[in-house]
């Protein structure tokens, strides 16, 4: 089987690697988590000007790409340079925008002119209860929406939120204006990086975008993609950072790299690493087969990648010994954020109960 990405693929990423080098090295990073957005902006509208945001969309909605590879290479690199950013809120938000066909709204997104995000799951309180589900009330193009949201990335910095809310028909997606009368925004910083926020709702006016619950799932099918691509490529590098430091590492005058029990723990560590790679290209090849077949896979890729990437952290940490926690060395963030993977689209737990739903749901259709 041809694993190869394509040339046009390899452009792309030729090109975002060398941008993040350029532009979001380990000292730019450092210069992000310290500023109020938590991330940098101009190389975000850097990022926009190359067209890196338009490879997450299709040609009608003003991208060039927006197939499930181009998210996953766009998100394989992210993973690989490490950059804080609005990129999983923008692919998000973007995908309902198109699907909604607003494609002077997602235009200015891609743009780098506004900055998208996406707020779907309920807020937490302080006690561990969650908030109601989002409503919806209205018609036509007169909407108001009240509720509260949680964990909203980059809402400090953004322009426009696509917001998920129960209409009394389904779950709708809707776009709100941040500045918009109704709209309280409270931010944060993350253990990982970046930023992130709580949004309440309180009778927000809101434009509709599609009461298709379909396309809201689809949507959130291309973040599993790109969470795991993410994931993987986080993977690569803890595993590459670990082997160089077994190599350079001494003890007892010689490279501990030369240590039988090490070898062999590096050797599980890099091909359960395959693995999760491996569930990464089924998840992006089996997108477009059917919302059932699509989904199982996507369950299977982030299973696989919250089991592995909590193996591969805790063992690079562990093999580094005390300097592995540092927040000088680039690995303790590399493994921050492969931590936040496993839990943005979901847990391990929450998605290998969906994997076996959905298998049992293709079994009796056999049936």
């Amino acid at each position: 089987m041809d694993f190869s990405i394509g040339e046009d693929r390899q452009m792309l990423v030729d090109t975002l690697s060398r941008y993040l080098a350029d532009k979001a090295d380990w000292k730019a990073r450092e210069a992000a988590l310290e500023s109020e957005a938590g991330f940098d902006k101009d190389m975000w509208a850097g990022m926009a000007e190359l067209g890196i945001l338009g490879a997450l969309f299709g040609e009608e909605a003003g991208g060039f790409g927006g197939s499930p590879f181009d998210i996953g290479v766009v998100f394989g690199e992210v993973g690989r340079g490490l950059p804080t950013g609005p990129f999983l809120a923008t692919l998000l938000a973007g995908k309902l925008l198109e699907a909604a066909g607003d494609s002077e709204t997602l235009g200015n997104v891609i743009a780098g002119a506004s900055i998208a995000t996406f707020a779907h799951h309920p807020a937490v309180g302080a006690d561990g209860s969650v908030a109601p589900q989002a409503t919806a009330s209205g018609a036509g193009d007169s909407w108001t929406l009240s509720g509260a949201k949680g964990v909203v990335d980059y809402l400090g910095s953004a322009d426009i939120v696509v917001v998920t809310a129960e209409t009394g028909n389904g779950l709708g997606a809707f776009l709100v204006e941040t500045g918009a009368a109704g709209v309280s925004v409270r931010d944060y910083p993350l253990v990982d990086g970046g930023a992130a926020g709580e949004l309440t709702l309180d009778n927000a006016p809101a434009r509709l975008l599609t009461g298709d619950s379909a396309a809201i799932d689809a949507a959130l099918a291309s973040g599993v993609v790109a969470t795991a691509w993410e994931a993987a490529a986080v993977m690569e590098v803890l595993r590459d950072q670990t082997l160089e430091y077994l190599r350079t590492r001494k003890q007892f005058g010689i490279p501990i790299g030369k240590f039988q029990a090490l070898q062999h723990r590096m050797a599980t560590v890099a091909l359960e690493i395959e693995q999760a790679r491996s569930a990464a290209i089924n998840a992006a090849a089996n997108f477009d087969k059917g919302a059932a077949q699509r989904d199982r896979f996507g369950a299977a890729a982030m299973y696989t990648v919250g089991k592995v990437g909590r193996l591969v952290a805790e063992e690079a940490i562990q093999m580094h010994g005390g300097i592995g926690m540092t927040w000088e060395l680039p690995l303790s963030h590399y493994a921050k954020r492969l931590t936040m993977l496993g839990h943005v689209m979901g847990d391990e737990d929450e998605h290998l109960a969906r994997f076996i739903e959905l298998g049992a749901q293709e079994t009796n259709r056999a049936a």
